[in-house]
């Protein structure tokens, strides 16, 4: 896989700003850029918008909304407003869709917390179709099921995003999450075949992780996933661009630019 066919997620690269970000992807061939809302809080985006496009990066999501459940039904309105400020501030961006970590509530049951998460997703529709925002639901990998994620494989997104039906709801697949699920390539063939294939995230789980979030691997590392993934997402007709999300403590401390030589080299043979 060559550079243009990827896109970096900017959280992969922390210690660089947003700008620092745009500028060296776009230097480097990268294809196209996922930014976090961490990474422009406190930017001016309509600025950031103009770097973005005078860069010639390909605008693929923003990252991330989501976080619906709760047991107080004050917190769950106020987490559907906060997935409509980042609905807005994809549309500012030219970001055409929003990355969703769907959120789950000690003590409440998966079935509880999924049909809130539903009813979320469900209230941000009437915004998303004025903006033409594209909704991914992300499945975690099942050792965020108790407090992050309720959707804990792409069985899960495959049946919230069937029952919700609706064009611009879809899902984002990362390898990290769903590379042990039994059945995976039936479950991405199942997505595409319902135009709901909407990302394709690459990293490594390693199983001897220091940090239960931040010591992701390139691909190639800790359980290899990302090739045979890969093969699937494209034999299911994805044509998008490979996402690269690298959370890594370890690769942080590192030259940002060496480590960008990593990701590209490491993505070579997808």
């Amino acid at each position: 896989m060559k550079p243009d066919q990827l896109a970096l997620h900017t959280f992969t690269n922390k210690p660089w700003s947003i700008h620092e970000c745009l500028e060296n992807y776009a230097r480097r061939g990268i294809g196209g850029v996922s930014i976090w809302r961490e990474t422009v809080t406190g930017h001016d985006l309509a600025k950031v918008r103009k770097h973005l496009d005078d860069t010639g990066l390909k605008p693929v999501s923003l990252v991330r909304g989501g976080f619906f459940t709760a047991t107080d039904p004050a917190a769950r309105e106020n987490a559907v407003n906060a997935n409509r400020e980042a609905i807005l501030e994809a549309e500012t961006l030219g970001l055409p869709m929003v990355v969703l970590v769907c959120g789950a509530t000690i003590g409440q049951s998966p079935e509880q917390n999924l049909a809130q998460i539903g009813e979320g997703i469900t209230a941000l529709l009437p915004l998303a179709e004025s903006t033409g925002v594209r909704l991914a639901i992300e499945p975690l990998h099942p050792m965020y099921a108790g407090d992050r994620s309720a959707v804990a494989s792409m069985r899960d997104a495959n049946e919230l995003a069937d029952s919700l039906g609706h064009p611009l709801v879809g899902v984002a697949v990362d390898v990290f999450h769903v590379w042990w699920e039994s059945g995976l390539e039936k479950q991405i063939q199942r997505c595409a075949a319902a135009k709901r294939l909407f990302a394709f995230h690459v990293c490594e789980f390693k199983p001897e992780f220091d940090h239960v979030l931040l010591d992701r691997g390139l691909p190639g590392e800790g359980v290899n996933a990302s090739a045979r993934i890969a093969k699937m997402i494209k034999a299911a007709g994805f044509s998008g661009l490979t996402e690269v999300e690298i959370f890594s403590r370890k690769y942080w401390s590192e030259n940002q630019h060496d480590f960008l030589d990593k990701i590209v080299a490491s993505c070579a043979a997808l």
